[in-house]
C-alpha cells in the first residue's frame, strides 16, 4: 500500500502545523490527537495494491463504497436519453481514488461547480459541485460522473479527450467523502444490488 499523490502536500502542512503547536504546547493529550489525526489523514489516502482481473464485456466499479441506486433516469448532459443510473457512495473511511470502469477512448470532459448536498441525496447528482466523464469502445459508452458531497469540496479529474484509458487506470480522487455515478446503457446486465459495498477494479458492476 502507498500514499496518494493528492495527500502528500495535506500531510506535509499538517506535519508542520503540528510540530508548531506542539513548540508551544508540548502536552501528551494534545500530542496524542494530532498523532492520531495525522493517521486518520495518512489511512484516507491510502491506495491499496491491487490488480484488475482481466475480463471481457465487464464493467468494473470505479471506486469504494456502498450502492445507493440503482434506476433508470434521463441523461441530459451528454447522451441525452434514458440510461440506467448506478450510484457508488464513498465515506470518508472509503478509498478515494477513482479509476475507469472500461477500456476505451476519452470522448467528453466537463467540470461543474455546484452546491455541497449530502452525496447520497439525488438531486446531487445534477445539483452539486461534479466532473464527467465519458468513455467509450466499439460495444459501450459509460459516463462516469464525480459528485462532492457535503464534505467534498475538491475533485480531481485527470482524464483528456480523446487519450485512451484502460479498466482499472486511474481517472482522479475525490477528498473527504463523496459519490460517483455510472450511467449505462439499457442492454447492460446489472450485476449488484442495492446496499452491496464494492471495491474499484475487483467489483463488477455489469456486463454488456
Amino acid at each position: 500500500m502507498k500514499i496518494h499523490k493528492e495527500g502528500y502536500k495535506i500531510i506535509r502542512n499538517f506535519i508542520i502545523i503540528s510540530l508548531t503547536i506542539l513548540l508551544f504546547f508540548p502536552y501528551f493529550y494534545l500530542s496524542f490527537i494530532l498523532l492520531s489525526t495525522l493517521l486518520l489523514i495518512v489511512y484516507f489516502f491510502r491506495v491499496p495494491n491491487r490488480k484488475i482481473k482481466t475480463s471481457k464485456n465487464v464493467v468494473f466499479a470505479p471506486c469504494d463504497g456502498k450502492i445507493v441506486q440503482i434506476r433508470e433516469v434521463e441523461e441530459t448532459e451528454f447522451f441525452k436519453q434514458k440510461k440506467i443510473l448506478v450510484s457508488i457512495f464513498m465515506s470518508p473511511l472509503n478509498v478515494h481514488s477513482n479509476h475507469y470502469p472500461i477500456d476505451g477512448n476519452v470522448v467528453y470532459t466537463k467540470y461543474h461547480p455546484g452546491k455541497f448536498l449530502v452525496a447520497w441525496n439525488p438531486k446531487s447528482s445534477t445539483k452539486n459541485e461534479r466532473s464527467s466523464v465519458v468513455i467509450e469502445n466499439t460495444k459501450i459508452s459509460v459516463l462516469v460522473r464525480q459528485i462532492a458531497g457535503a464534505l467534498a469540496r475538491r475533485i480531481v479529474t485527470y482524464s483528456k479527450r480523446n487519450e485512451r484509458v484502460t479498466s482499472g487506470e486511474e481517472l482522479g480522487f475525490i477528498k473527504f467523502g463523496s459519490r460517483v455515478d455510472l450511467y449505462l446503457p439499457l442492454s447492460t446486465e446489472i450485476n449488484v444490488k442495492l446496499n452491496e459495498k464494492v471495491k474499484a477494479k475487483i467489483s463488477i458492476i455489469a456486463k454488456y
